[in-house]
């Protein structure tokens, strides 16, 4: 694979799961990372064992937060080569039920957030003729489960941003992908298993086994560093006609 090493990369949601496992396997490809999070102290902690690494703290939902977290970087590190959205949360509730504020808040850190780092990073890539914007999507991308109503919808939006930035960017030598995992085993899906539980009228102990892991052929959770792999491969020169894709990393649930 390519060298990646002196590439100038953000990664947002940084401080655990998915977006931490990335952003140490881009570092350990040389790859300066800004990791970003609105967990500080964790978020610092974590960048402080990877080397060239800084940390830079963002709330999504903040539109200034978000253009400060691109200018920051250029200015420490030079411009952006790399930008992995990957920030999140959840919210499990019937549509009846669910607060506005909770929808409009989902909305804003998965959806509307990639837009605004894409918008900002993708001139300096344009010129330098060269990047890569790696969405962290999911299975919920291209299907649907019940309570889970804004969720699904910002990564259904996630991925038409995507094949739209794919579109516009190509002739400039970036590229733009989502990849979309199923269950990972990550604090954000820890923090489900409580209210799927009482959703779904079963006990926490049967969460994982009834719900997450029910519609792979393979039946277990992803880990955070498969997911990471295969978005520095996307990174890499070997992967440069890949773009406008929804890579599944779903243990076989959209083979049905």
């Amino acid at each position: 694979m390519t060298s990646l090493s002196g590439k100038v990369a953000i990664v947002t949601g940084a401080a655990s799961g998915i977006g931490l496992a990335i952003a140490q396997d881009l570092a350990a490809q040389g790859v300066k990372v800004t990791l970003s999070d609105v967990d500080v102290e964790r978020g610092k902690a974590a960048t402080s064992e990877l080397a060239g690494a800084r940390f830079q703290a963002a709330d999504m939902s903040s539109a200034q937060d978000v253009q400060a977290l691109v200018e920051s970087t250029r200015q420490a590190e030079g411009p952006v080569d790399i930008l992995v959205n990957n920030a999140g949360i959840q919210h499990v509730a019937p549509i009846v039920e669910f607060p506005e504020e909770k929808w409009r808040q989902i909305i804003e850190i998965m959806l509307t957030a990639p837009f605004l780092l894409t918008q900002a990073v993708l001139p300096d890539m344009y010129e330098r003729r060269w990047g890569r914007i790696i969405n962290i999507a999911s299975v919920h991308s291209v299907r649907a489960s019940a309570f889970k109503s804004a969720y699904v919808t910002a990564k259904h939006g996630l991925l038409g941003l995507t094949r739209v930035t794919a579109l516009e960017a190509a002739e400039y030598g970036v590229t733009c992908n989502a990849i979309c995992p199923s269950y990972v085993r990550t604090p954000l899906v820890e923090k489900q298993i409580a209210s799927q539980a009482k959703v779904h009228g079963i006990p926490e102990s049967e969460v994982v086994e009834k719900i997450m892991v029910t519609e792979g052929a393979i039946k277990r959770l992803l880990e955070p560093a498969e997911v990471a792999q295969l978005a520095t491969f996307l990174c890499s020169d070997a992967a440069s006609a890949i773009t406008g894709s929804a890579q599944m990393i779903d243990c076989g649930w959209t083979a049905h």
